[in-house]
């Protein structure tokens, strides 16, 4: 959820695409009323408030305000205050979402044009959220450690287990992070699990991967410093949050597992009972338009889910990179994880963050 730098040339112009934003929304009203909105802070808040909430303020009179926190944060912010919503809107990572919306915390999305536009596979059941961003998680590593050391990019999830990593892996924990869970899924089904049975993956990671992890870390927030440092070698990430980092100068690559990179979407979804139901259903619409989604291409690396936002520069490979990963890309039931997640982080932080 980062962002990358792209050069001017290849950049949409910012002032016409606000323009045909501002064109497509409508006059904009006389009050200015103001919605929170709930989502990452860092990269992704940068470009949605420089970039896309401007054009949406200017078109309906109102303000955006951003709420940062992880997925679990503003799930528990929204939760705390479900009887009086002090959010209107907010991004969660897809799994959190379904979670989100069993607890009664989102309302349907209107039909719009923007929503029928979006892949079907971003449109969550019974169009209680929608996908804003479209990512995977997959293996990323220090290219510069591994170009001193000689070492091969890696090819599977099994690599975070070789003995060569010993002290330089890096993993987010299972029981804070998707991208922890992810990872660790994926080993136990290489192990002969499933979603709904853990216990291979539970009974051979103190054998295998646990040996080598230097530090489970609760968000990847780290891990640029780390980097730095020749603390990390390799560690479960996004081509999104890898093209961030590199954007800084920070060297690291992304690695698609041959087993497959886990499908993570960003979704979004209007709280109910809010303030502003109608101004929320806006914000919500217009955060799927084919512009809005170009320019967080653009300006937060954010893969699109609506197919007729224009591509333009390093996005165009970014864009072709992504659905070539998806071809094999996995996808994992979310019920069966959110119904046994409580006991595995219970476990997980009890016999492998000891």
């Amino acid at each position: 959820m980062e962002s990358i730098a792209m050069s001017p040339k290849s950049s949409i112009r910012t002032l016409p695409l606000l323009a045909a934003l501002l064109a497509a929304a409508g006059i904009a009203g006389a009050q200015t009323k103001t919605l929170y909105i709930g989502m990452n802070g860092g990269t992704m808040e940068k470009a949605y408030t420089q970039y896309v909430f401007p054009a949406f303020e200017k078109a309906y009179g109102a303000k955006v305000v951003v709420v940062p926190g992880t997925s679990s944060d503003i799930l528990a912010k929204a939760q705390a205050n479900k009887d009086r919503p002090q959010m209107h809107v907010m991004f969660l990572d897809d799994g959190v979402m379904v979670r989100a919306i069993g607890m009664g915390l989102c309302q349907k999305q209107k039909p719009s044009q923007s929503l029928s536009e979006i892949y079907p596979a971003a449109r969550f059941k019974d169009d209680m959220a929608s996908g804003v961003s479209l990512g995977m998680t997959g293996l990323a590593y220090n290219a510069k450690m591994f170009k001193e050391k000689g070492w091969a990019a890696p090819t599977s999830w099994m690599d975070l287990a070789d003995p060569k990593y010993k002290g330089k892996v890096v993993f987010q924990s299972m029981s804070s992070s998707s991208f922890g869970l992810h990872g660790f899924l994926m080993f136990n089904r290489i192990q002969g699990g499933n979603d709904k049975n853990v216990e291979p993956g539970f009974k051979a990671w103190p054998t295998s991967i646990g040996p080598n992890v230097l530090e489970y870390i609760p968000s990847s927030a780290k891990l640029s410093e780390m980097v730095q440092t020749g603390e990390a070698a390799i560690f479960p990430l996004t081509p999104t949050a890898v093209a961030a980092m590199k954007s800084k100068g920070i060297p690291v690559e992304y690695a698609p597992p041959k087993e497959g990179a886990v499908v993570l979407m960003v979704g979004q979804c209007v709280i109910a009972n809010n303030t502003e139901p109608e101004l929320s259903q806006k914000l919500a619409e217009f955060l799927l338009s084919p512009l809005a989604q170009a320019n967080v291409l653009q300006y937060g690396a954010q893969i699109p889910t609506n197919p007729k936002a224009p591509v333009v520069g390093d996005g165009v490979a970014q864009v072709a990179d992504i659905n070539k990963w998806m071809k094999t890309a996995v996808t994992i039931d979310w019920e069966s994880i959110n119904a046994n997640r409580p006991a595995w982080n219970a476990r997980w932080n009890k016999t492998i963050e000891k």
